[in-house]
């Protein structure tokens, strides 16, 4: 017998490896081990893992809404000083020159800072339209583990266009042109609206225009911006911001 010892063979793996060498139950997708399809984790993790991300959404959510409301407030506020300053200048040196390049500057700060405010509150509520299509995701995923829970909620699990709108209505009756007109984006769109049309008849009446040409400038300047913003807005919200998993079947959803 050799004196040097054996090696012995070395033990075949535990997991056999797939074709491409990963082992089965894991997957890789952008970096990230992913369990394959069908899920190997217990129901009660899932449903902690599922829980955790709804709670990160109404954080997301929560936090988007209050700075939005932070900057409306701050752009209302200097708009009132605005209308103050523009007071006090009118008390002390009347309607005249002075009074008209002061007017028409205040208007002019004002309208960008509405505007811009009016960008942010738009490019919320297309991210708030995002977070409750993913909240209604995470309700297909519950509905998954237990479907009896279906009658407990008022909310969609569809995440769709439909889907969206009906968890935005809750199940109350309320139309679309409604749920429009009295979103915050209309209410900027509306207040910015109302300074171009303002600063549309400043500008018209310091150049010396009639008063009727003034009047036509300044609803022309504020209809044309309404008019614009509204456009802005129908093209940002056209379409969902990502593709469907669990669409509203046809017979859920709301006819012409």
């Amino acid at each position: 017998m050799s004196s040097t010892s054996r090696v012995p063979p070395p033990s075949p793996p535990l997991v056999p490896p797939l074709s491409d060498g990963v082992p089965d139950g894991v997957r890789a997708q952008d970096g990230v081990a992913a369990p394959a399809a069908g899920g190997s984790a217990a129901p009660a993790v899932r449903a902690q893992l599922l829980a955790t991300e709804h709670w990160s959404l109404l954080a997301t959510r929560s936090t988007t809404w209050s700075e939005v409301m932070s900057r409306i407030s701050i752009h209302l506020t200097v708009s009132s000083a605005a209308l103050v300053v523009l007071a006090l200048v009118a008390q002390a040196t009347g309607f005249g020159g002075p009074f008209r390049v002061l007017s028409i500057g205040l208007a002019s700060a004002v309208l960008v800072l509405g505007t811009l405010t009016g960008m942010r509150v738009m490019n919320a509520s297309n991210d708030d339209a995002a977070l409750v299509l993913g909240m209604n995701r995470l309700r297909a995923a519950y509905l998954e583990m237990d479907p009896g829970l279906s009658r407990y909620l008022v909310t969609s699990a569809h995440d769709d266009k439909d889907g969206v709108m009906a968890t935005y209505l809750m199940g109350m009756p309320r139309s679309m042109p409604s749920h429009v007109l009295a979103s915050t984006a209309m209410f900027m769109n509306v207040v910015n609206s109302i300074v171009a049309g303002t600063l549309g008849a400043l500008v018209a009446s310091a150049a010396g225009a009639p008063v009727a040409a003034v009047a036509v400038v300044g609803a022309g300047a504020g209809l044309g911006y309404l008019a614009g913003a509204l456009e802005v807005g129908r093209r940002l919200f056209s379409e969902s911001p990502v593709a469907a998993r669990f669409p509203t079947p046809a017979a859920g959803r709301p006819g012409p």
